[in-house]
């Protein structure tokens, strides 16, 4: 146990996230209780602080991502635009310092939390495996609750947290440890898309390399209105070889799937919009200068205006 701020800031934030912890109550001691557990690439830390304290990171750059799981007590996270969230028992919050999102976290007294500590780049690795790809700042900008004491999520950790320890001295270990590794990240990533409204099921394209890099170019750069031709130089083939791909093994020319990204990026946007946002400028950020245009291609693939679509997200 550790009565001294200096000691608790140090394995923070080395153990937790470069971060600033501060007591609620001026003048009061820690009763902090630290533990953690390497795991391949990962760190498994469990901590109590013992009094009422905020966390606030990440203070300095960081490439790691964390998935914070409540087993004792009471924790509020603050999320995006001020929400704040009770993570109540055996719930787990998930957020990457990587992208320069910052989390604010208040515990109370008696709570005791596991953490896993995750480097960015096993996250991207085992995404690459699974899914074929990146899903980029879509997910890695999105924090969230989820799990639950019945939950796989909460199941596996605590296979996990029983398990490792005692496989430390097996001749075996790395390779247990990895595939623990493995079925951690991969759970992890799949709650975390559901949250974000990323169907993990359809990330993996059908077709050649060059189709699913394509497309996946198309989905990133959707934005900035790509011509085939730069398609197709990004992914070293003809737009003749490209545009016949893309109706072989997706059903659509890439022209098609470009006006698809648009029209599904320009929903997100209209969901996610704040006060003062108006569907002229979410359109014309997506490259719609014709707004009645726009809105008919819009009312064809959803259904609905995209003035409903901005009414009901407020």
């Amino acid at each position: 146990m550790s009565l001294n701020w200096d000691t608790v800031q140090a394995w923070t934030d080395a153990t937790y996230m470069p971060g600033r912890v501060r007591p609620m109550w001026p003048h009061s001691r820690p009763r902090a209780s630290m533990w953690r557990f390497p795991l391949g690439e990962l760190t498994v830390s469990s901590f109590t602080y013992g009094v009422p304290v905020t966390v606030i990171g990440p203070t300095a750059d960081t490439s790691n991502a964390v998935a914070l799981t409540t087993v004792r007590g009471r924790a509020t996270h603050y999320l995006d635009r001020g929400l704040q969230v009770d993570a109540r028992r055996q719930l787990t919050f998930v957020g990457d310092g990587t992208c320069g999102v910052g989390h604010m976290i208040d515990l109370d007294e008696a709570n005791l939390q596991l953490c896993l500590t995750i480097p960015h780049a096993s996250l991207v690795e085992v995404a690459l495996r699974w899914w074929d790809r990146d899903p980029g700042e879509r997910l890695w900008r999105h924090k969230c609750l989820f799990g639950g004491e019945s939950s796989t999520w909460r199941a596996l950790l605590d296979y996990v947290v029983r398990t490792a320890p005692a496989t430390a001295a097996h001749p075996s270990r790395d390779r247990v440890y990895a595939a623990m590794q493995e079925l951690l990240l991969g759970q992890l990533l799949t709650e975390w898309a559901t949250r974000a409204g990323i169907d993990a099921s359809c990330e993996r394209l059908a077709g050649p390399g060059y189709v699913r890099r394509a497309a996946y170019y198309i989905e990133a750069n959707a934005k900035d209105l790509p011509t085939m031709t730069e398609v197709a130089s990004e992914v070293g083939v003809s737009v003749r070889t490209l545009s016949g791909s893309f109706r072989r093994y997706l059903g659509v020319t890439p022209s098609e799937y470009l006006r698809v990204q648009r029209l599904e990026g320009a929903r997100r946007d209209l969901i996610a919009a704040d006060e003062g946002r108006t569907v002229a400028t979410i359109a014309g950020e997506w490259g719609y200068v014709n707004l009645g245009g726009f809105a008919a291609a819009y009312r064809r693939r959803f259904g609905e205006k995209p003035s409903q679509t901005l009414s009901g997200s407020r």
